[in-house]
């Protein structure tokens, strides 16, 4: 017996996930020096938090120690399970040190107990349509090795199209330079950005002005789109008006597109801030970006 786990960066909503048959590790943020972690929306103040931030609270996140992890895997092993864990993106977070420390540590006191987890290198719903994979998969019967082994092409065709509204959020969480936010922010460039091979940020393209910023990630659904079968979801951080503009310029092209819409978790909002939009489907193959956004 083995058991699927996810993460709340992963962001698939909380019913999702228990219609999927997973469990999931929640992951931290602190706001007004208060720590939270993130339900996928089951009881979240998605207002509240955005509110705060939009009148200066910065939030922050942090990494699970060893002992987070340890606490949430043993039981499993107590049991007489294994376990498949379907990340976010290991580039993105010195959790994962954190999380590779502790398996070293049951492995070694359940030596008969397997614990993999796969890195999606993706962040949002980048992560959690993977996530939904691996699920639909073990459901049919698939073993830990086969979902792997399917995941392993599976990521190279997900596509993930986000623009964010205040480039300083990036430069805040080191994920852009200064000098990129700073002029980003006075010629109003709004970055196309994606998930590299690695995991990391990069850019796709510089597009002036937020609506045809908007328009160009929109386009990319509708000229990408290869499966309808999966959803294609598109995401806003509290700005449910963009976010629905980017919905119907794709279902005015690709009608059969099957749209979620979703509010972007606090954990994320964290780094990207308030306006940012994003889309997530199954494409022909995974964006390459042009360069990393540090540089």
């Amino acid at each position: 017996m083995s058991v699927l786990l996810c993460d709340s960066n992963g962001e698939l909503w909380f019913d999702r996930v228990k219609e999927l048959g997973m469990d999931y590790i929640s992951m931290p943020y602190t706001l007004e020096n208060k720590e939270y972690f993130y339900d996928l929306g089951e009881n979240t103040d998605f207002r509240y938090f955005y509110d705060a931030v939009r009148k200066g609270k910065m939030p922050t996140t942090s990494a699970l120690n060893p002992e987070n992890y340890k606490e949430i895997l043993e039981p499993y092993l107590e049991k007489g399970e294994d376990v498949l864990y379907v990340s976010f993106s290991h580039k993105m977070s010195g959790t994962f040190n954190q999380l590779d420390k502790a398996i070293d540590e049951l492995q070694q006191k359940y030596p008969k107990r397997k614990i993999r987890v796969f890195d999606t290198k993706s962040i949002s719903l980048g992560a959690g349509i993977q996530m939904e994979e691996a699920a639909l998969m073990k459901q049919k019967g698939a073993t830990d090795e086969q979902i792997i082994k399917h995941l392993e092409q599976f990521t190279n065709k997900v596509g993930l199209y986000f623009v964010v509204d205040d480039l300083m959020h990036l430069k805040r969480g080191g994920r852009l330079s200064a000098a990129s936010a700073f002029a980003g922010t006075l010629f109003g460039i709004k970055p196309l950005l994606t998930t590299d091979a690695e995991g990391g940020l990069g850019a796709i393209a510089k597009i002036s002005g937020k609506k045809k910023a908007l328009t160009a990630i929109a386009q990319k659904v509708i000229e990408q789109l290869a499966d309808t079968e999966h959803s294609v979801y598109v995401v806003d951080a509290d700005c449910p008006q963009d976010g629905d503009y980017v919905k119907d310029l794709i279902l005015q092209k690709r009608p059969e597109a099957k749209i979620v819409r979703q509010i972007v978790g606090p954990v994320i909002g964290s780094h990207c801030g308030p306006g940012t939009v994003g889309v997530i489907f199954v494409a022909n193959e995974r964006p390459i970006p042009l360069k990393n956004t540090k540089e």
